[in-house]
């Protein structure tokens, strides 16, 4: 089977379970789901709307399941491109925003763009939102390297409960279908203009970087289908063989999300996030053939920095 992306992957299947998520009620945000990407404003959008890669994946999928006459709905919607692309499959529309000014900014774009008559804009949110009607196709894109930060998980899970109680049948098609998460040891460069700043950082969601060097191939630790059972928590603890000589500084992460499958060209619509890369506290020499241990543990949608905390990395 074909993909439509370079990096790497697996393939994937359903593991762990889901459990009842924490979602914050639909009043203000506290400063920690602010801090964690809950609330991006519209000036930040730009960049989301500018990533080709991105809509582009996205344009693809929902134009291989999305007919005319379906009803689509968007959870986590925030300026309504993807909603947009639906609508111009010949779906209905509900899209889902909590943040108001993004509810705002989407009204007056669905308006600008002449789909007021098939797209609804729903100031709620998205891990509360019951659909008044059955739902075809749910398109969610709270994506995070790692599911880290965002509430991708949560929401959906949330969803599906809430799905289930209010209607008959089979749940709708989701899109993303399934993410990825892999982890790697790595030797990051941290110079800066002859200054040493181990600090966290993305990078372009491309395997071969300049400034990093692979230990180890890329180590599947979560596979996740969204139309079965969704993890809630991450826990590694496992060896690889270092594949070369050097100096281990930091741990990479990435995250490939499988959009659709498009089963008659047999190719993966697919979308890989940024990846992260962390230092690791104490950095250790390494020989090719020898074992490095790696450890850390989170929770979907936990912040960058206790992830951190956890991150044990060594030579065994």
């Amino acid at each position: 089977m074909q993909t439509s992306s370079s990096i790497r992957r697996p393939a994937y299947a359903s593991l762990m379970a889901d459990t009842p998520d924490n979602a914050a009620s639909s009043g203000k945000l506290s400063s920690e789901e602010k801090t964690l990407g809950q609330y991006i404003p519209l000036l930040y959008h730009y960049n989301m709307l500018q990533d080709e890669d991105r809509v582009g994946a996205f344009r693809e999928a929902i134009e291989l399941n999305v007919r005319p006459g379906m009803h689509v709905v968007e959870l986590g919607g925030g300026t309504g491109i993807l909603s947009s692309l639906a609508a111009r499959c010949g779906a209905t529309v509900s899209c889902v925003e909590r943040n108001p000014e993004l509810v705002d900014a989407a009204r007056r774009f669905v308006r600008l763009n002449g789909l007021e008559d098939q797209i609804t804009v729903i100031h709620a949110d998205a891990s509360e939102y019951v659909p008044d009607t059955a739902v075809d196709v749910v398109v969610c894109e709270m994506l995070h390297v790692g599911l880290l930060r965002e509430k991708q998980a949560q929401v959906i899970a949330a969803f599906k409960r809430h799905y289930k109680q209010a209607h008959d049948g089979p749940l709708p098609r989701f899109l993303p279908e399934a993410s990825i998460l892999m982890t790697q040891p790595v030797e990051q460069s941290f110079e800066f203009a002859g200054y040493h700043a181990p600090v966290p950082m993305f990078q372009a969601p491309l395997l071969d970087q300049p400034r990093t060097n692979e230990f180890a191939n890329l180590s599947p630790y979560a596979s996740i289908a969204y139309d079965e059972s969704i993890p809630m928590q991450f826990a590694v603890n496992e060896n690889m063989v270092a594949m070369r000589d050097g100096c281990v500084n930091a741990l990479r992460f990435v995250t490939q999300n499988v959009i659709s499958i498009d089963m008659q060209a047999e190719k993966a619509i697919t979308w890989p996030n940024q990846c992260l890369v962390l230092p690791i506290e104490t950095p250790f020499e390494i020989a090719s053939g020898e074992s490095i241990s790696v450890e850390f543990h989170y929770a979907a949608g936990g912040s960058i920095d206790h992830l951190m905390k956890t991150v044990r990395v060594k030579r065994v």
